[in-house]
């Protein structure tokens, strides 16, 4: 038996004909244009929906010069992206804020400056509308390539560089730190040490200036390691930490990950969390409650972070936002800063 012939998709000329109106009004309608009466608008739509139109992407990005698609850039390896919980939150509230729009997101990972680079010149021929830029170190200078190649960009995390002046949104790194040294300090721990973040990332410098500042007096200098938010650099800083202080009484590390292989390197050493020394982390993922112990962290708001960046990026590229966009609360005004919440559990 032959196969029955597909049925062909309805043309742009048969929705003008089942509408009653010419095919530069449907055409209008399609691409965005305020120039159509709302009640035109409104039979134009309805025929689109009755007929199960399809507008030709191809055709309509050469028209109007828009592709409808923002591109979120995450500056790490795919092995990072895929596994930190942090950037699958970013990803989802990204997506559920583009869920009612007619803009589609894509995904783009980089780390080398060659592939930094190949990436700049691709979105700048036109491939995307505008990018959402996470985990930007200060070495890739992304940010500076795409403003400058004219690109829309809103970045999640305050801009290393105070020159690039973009939209973005951020948790408040230094206040979170700030507080949990003072946690530390309120539990009686005077030997506090801290696992930090890169120093090339805006939230690893933001973060543990924030625990100097808490800890006053009592910071050292020794008793500071850098890790790159991964389990396994929260193990070795650790060793790193206990090698050269074995009396240390608490530990505020720069995120959840690394705090679940800082507690394992101590538990395996005969210490007890948090008998011997307490632990506090940041993110609040997750496994953090499902730990052994259970981890006492900051909270960040990762899933509304990635909520703002679109909504930022969507009113950016002219069209409305579904919720609020919050005024910018950042000392430079161009960003929107989130409060950060201490979670306490067995840890700490």
């Amino acid at each position: 038996m032959p196969p029955r012939p597909r049925p062909r998709k309805p043309t742009l000329e048969q929705v003008a004909r089942y509408a009653g109106v010419s095919r530069a009004t449907v055409s209008r309608v399609v691409n965005g244009s305020e120039s159509v009466d709302a009640g035109l608008r409104q039979i134009v739509q309805q025929a689109i929906e009755d007929l199960d139109y399809v507008p030709n992407l191809a055709a309509r990005a050469l028209m109007t010069k828009r592709t409808d698609t923002i591109t979120l850039v995450a500056a790490e390896t795919d092995s990072r992206v895929f596994g930190d919980p942090f950037f699958s939150q970013i990803v989802r509230g990204v997506s559920q804020e583009l869920t009612q729009t007619p803009v589609r997101l894509t995904l783009s990972m980089t780390q080398s400056e060659e592939e930094v680079a190949a990436l700049a010149r691709y979105l700048a021929s036109g491939h995307a509308d505008g990018v959402l830029l996470i985990s930007e170190h200060g070495r890739h200078r992304l940010a500076e390539q795409l403003v400058e190649a004219g690109i829309p960009v809103v970045i999640g995390g305050r801009p290393l560089d105070p020159r690039i002046e973009v939209p973005y949104v951020d948790n408040d790194n230094v206040e979170a730190a700030r507080r949990a040294a003072r946690y530390m300090r309120d539990l009686g721990r005077r030997r506090v040490a801290t696992i930090a973040g890169p120093q090339d990332m805006s939230a690893g410098v933001d973060r543990l200036t924030g625990f100097r500042q808490g800890m006053g007096r009592d910071f050292r200098k020794s008793l500071v390691e850098y890790g790159d938010f991964t389990t396994g650099s929260g193990e070795e800083a650790t060793r790193r930490l206990l090698d050269r202080h074995p009396d240390i009484d608490g530990l505020f590390v720069a995120s959840d990950l690394m705090a679940l292989g800082a507690i394992s390197v101590i538990r395996r050493g005969g210490r007890r969390v948090p008998e011997d020394i307490a632990v506090v982390g940041f993110d609040d993922i997750d496994l953090a409650r499902l730990a052994e112990p259970s981890l006492t962290t900051m909270r960040q708001l990762t899933q509304r972070q990635g909520r703002l960046m679109a909504r930022l990026m969507l009113r950016t590229l002219g069209h409305q936002p579904a919720g609020v966009i919050p005024e910018p609360t950042s000392a430079d005004g161009r960003g929107i800063i989130l409060e950060v919440e201490l979670v306490q559990r067995e840890s700490a």
